[in-house]
């Protein structure tokens, strides 16, 4: 990913001396366990720490690699170039190269995991705050982009707070799922490795043995992985196309905070554009990219290809490194999110009570009018609103059909707007829980 998408916290899991760290620990680890199996002499496992403080070089790995053509095999000299070659001999011992690939990249994405969690830990912190902040904003709720019903600023945060924690719970099953090592040799059936050295290696990389692996981790776990990836990014673009909305110029009942001396445009001083939660629709759809890859990396040939390879070594940086630079922006946009209430107001009472519409057609039914005809008699008095910018109430109040019906403090009753945030607390402690 490019360094304009990115944090530095996320990209070091995914740098090159990162991974060769990685790749020395399994060695290590594995090396240790043959030796108390008896398997190599404890001293030439011993030998192997020696390199524990080593600055392994990447440019001698690709310069070794560009003969080998095989990056672990690159590796592993270069690491008996640290620890001597006879020291070195038992490295590797029993093992294939996609034990070391495999176990890597999930200890790599379980990296990231804990990172986008706490992403999402300080997404979730702000849309709280706001949503304590404006329960009681009221404000106009659309349906198909249209006037429909009032609800509340603090109910459409609170949603996109109960979203995300969704998200989160995924995110951490997902983390779960990845959490597996592989330490079982060649098409996975420990023949030349016994599966206590797995066991060991796993426990000190923070794992799980994969309970069955062929030569590699099944792709099923990181298929779950990179879509639950999508699903976060989806959940991010639902909130950030609901600020874009409210910033238009003709609804203006939020926006992104303008700071000083940003410009809006190099051709118009006036405006004033939601760039951000435009660039974070964007990424959403660089991290969806990811999944479909993912999916099609499962099905591999017989115990193992390496299909699969060189699309991990794309999407898992480009996922992780985008959603969690894409969590951290979102999370500033909300903190910082310009709200304004008299705008949200003006808004709903623009066509002049019509939001009020089922209340009126309820109350016809329940004085003994048939629905159709009370739909009718709504509808008629509404239609004048949309057309001719009539008062809705004061229609009603002169249709001498429905005040039949309803009597003029019963139709007053009915635009009450108290009426449509009562249970704002019942939701709101749904959401958060009572407090």
């Amino acid at each position: 990913m490019i360094p304009r998408y990115a944090r530095p916290e996320m990209t070091d899991i995914w740098e090159p001396a990162t991974k060769f760290r990685i790749w020395y620990e399994i060695e290590a680890h594995a090396c240790d366990a043959q030796a108390e199996l008896g398997v190599i002499p404890k001293e030439n496992a011993q030998a192997v720490w020696t390199a524990k403080d080593a600055v392994f070089d990447v440019a001698r790995i690709d310069e070794i690699e560009a003969v080998t053509k095989h990056d672990v095999i690159a590796f592993l000299t270069h690491l008996a170039e640290h620890v001597g070659a006879d020291q070195a001999r038992f490295v590797h011992q029993g093992m294939t190269s996609s034990d070391v690939l495999d176990t890597c990249l999930n200890v790599q994405l379980m990296r990231a995991a804990d990172l986008l969690i706490a992403d999402m830990d300080k997404l979730l912190a702000a849309l709280k705050r706001r949503a304590l902040e404006h329960k009681d904003t009221v404000r106009i709720g659309r349906s198909h982009g249209i006037h429909a019903e009032p609800t509340t600023m603090g109910l459409t945060f609170a949603r996109f707070y109960a979203e995300m924690e969704r998200g989160r719970r995924r995110l951490l099953a997902a983390r779960e799922e990845i959490a597996t090592g592989a330490i079982s040799g060649a098409v996975g059936t420990f023949a030349n490795i016994d599966p206590a050295v797995e066991e060991h290696v796993c426990r000190q990389m923070g794992l799980k043995p994969e309970t069955i692996s062929t030569q590699v981790i099944p792709r099923d776990r990181h298929a779950m992985f990179f879509a639950t990836l999508g699903v976060i990014a989806s959940s991010m673009e639902n909130i950030a196309i609901e600020i874009r909305h409210m910033q238009r110029t003709e609804v203006l009942e939020a926006e992104e905070f303008f700071s000083k001396g940003q410009k809006g445009s190099s051709a118009m001083p006036h405006k004033r554009n939601p760039v951000l939660t435009e660039n974070l629709t964007g990424l959403a759809r660089l991290v969806r990219m990811t999944v479909v890859p993912a999916m099609e990396n499962v099905a591999l040939w017989h115990e193992r290809d390496i299909s699969h390879s060189s699309v991990e070594r794309g999407i898992a940086p480009d996922a992780t490194v985008t959603l969690d630079f894409a969590l951290n922006r979102l999370a500033g946009v909300i903190d910082k999110l310009v709200i304004y209430p008299e705008n949200m107001l003006a808004n709903m009472n623009k066509f002049k009570g019509l939001v009020m519409s089922q209340r009126v057609l309820l109350a016809l039914t329940q004085a003994g009018v048939s629905r159709e005809d009370a739909y009718r008699l709504v509808q008629r008095n509404a239609m004048k609103v949309w057309e001719q910018g009539k008062d809705f109430k004061e229609e009603l109040l002169a249709d001498a059909e429905v005040t039949a019906a309803l009597s003029p403090a019963e139709i007053e009753e009915k635009f009450d707007l108290g009426y449509h945030t009562k249970h704002v607390d019942t939701i709101f402690a749904r959401v958060f829980g009572a407090e």
